[in-house]
């Protein structure tokens, strides 16, 4: 064999590997050579949808750090937590500042498609007064026609309990400050419609095991009470409920029976975006709930038949205002958005 010979063969082996065979070339498909048709198939968006849903978030009086950020008179403030969540399923914000002149604050609420009202402590006064003027809207608006939800969360949902009861004890006082705990749904819960709706099988399952939700508060409703009373009773359906450090059992969360209204005694938000209180679970499962939350507000918000204009949006957005980082001392909130009265 010439020494020609043993040179050819092996560039011929490799050159051979690095060739595609004829049949594994044919099933590349580059998109010039795909059907013209295929590349205009994607369905149309649906037309009796919103896809640019904004969602109003009423702020609460204070600083949301005893007054460590600021001592403004007539200073107020919402959790970033609450804006991420909105954000998370693809909604924007608009802040609905409690103590703004009541003309802006309606001019506010022709800008957004759902509301959602936050955590907090002032049960009274005028952040009460402005809560029970926004509560009346939101149901003024879906009796005439419009889908508008409401996510009411811990002090939210106890503030509308004391304005569809009109009675301003009917909390009662619970120990459920900084805990985890699972959520029991009631016996034969309908979760067609609420906000379960799309919680996978086995993570509903989970969640009366496992602490995957986060309780904060003193104060809420026993469900023999609720039931008890007509106006509460005919307004709302009970879907879970929870037990507080004395085994005493409240209601955790609830649906109305006929607005697109959903009260939480706990928070989904924090399980995804706040990190001080040491108690909140931060699991895959616990992440996916503060998500699938999120999910059907802005689903329900997309529903709205509002469509404000563009630029008085954009004006109004929470965009507007810079999250201020109060996180270092490693409790309460980690960032909030401060509303000081020009």
């Amino acid at each position: 064999m010439s020494s020609d010979a043993v040179w050819i063969i092996p560039v011929f082996v490799v050159l051979g590997c690095l060739l595609p065979s004829a049949t594994a070339h044919s099933l590349i498909l580059y998109p010039s050579q795909l059907a013209r048709d295929s590349r205009s198939s994607c369905p149309a968006p649906d037309p009796n949808l919103y896809y640019r849903p904004v969602i109003g978030i009423v702020s609460h009086p204070g600083d949301g750090a005893s007054g460590r950020l600021t001592n403004a008179t007539g200073a107020s403030y919402i959790a970033a937590s609450y804006v991420k969540l909105v954000e998370a399923a693809g909604a924007r914000v608009v802040p609905l500042v409690y103590n703004e002149p009541p003309e802006t604050l309606l001019k506010k609420l022709e800008l957004v498609n759902g509301v959602l009202f936050t955590g907090g402590w002032a049960k009274t006064g005028y952040y009460f007064e402005t809560v029970t003027k926004i509560f009346k809207k939101v149901l003024e608006k879906n009796d005439a026609g419009d889908h508008f939800p409401l996510y009411a969360i811990c002090l939210g949902f106890e503030l509308i309990l004391k304005i569809v009861s009109q009675d301003n004890n009917i909390l009662e006082e619970f120990s459920a400050l900084s805990q985890a705990s699972t959520l029991q749904f009631v016996e034969n819960a309908n979760i067609e419609g609420t906000v379960f709706q799309r919680f996978p099988p086995e993570l509903l399952k989970k969640l009366s095991i496992d602490c995957l939700v986060m309780q904060n508060h003193r104060y809420g409703i026993s469900p023999g009470k609720l039931l008890n009373n007509e106006k509460l009773s005919s307004f709302f359906e009970i879907l879970t409920t929870c037990t507080d450090e004395h085994d005493k059992e409240y209601v955790s969360t609830v649906r109305s029976r006929n607005y697109p209204v959903t009260g939480f005694q706990w928070h989904p938000e924090k399980n995804a975006f706040e990190w001080g209180p040491p108690a909140i679970p931060h699991t895959d499962d616990a992440i996916l709930i503060t998500q699938l939350v999120a999910n059907y507000l802005v689903s329900e918000a997309r529903k709205s038949l509002n469509r404000p204009v563009a630029q008085e949006v954009l004006d109004n957005l929470i965009y507007n205002y810079s999250p201020t980082y109060c996180g270092k001392a490693g409790r309460g909130f980690d960032e909030v958005y401060i509303f000081v009265p020009v």
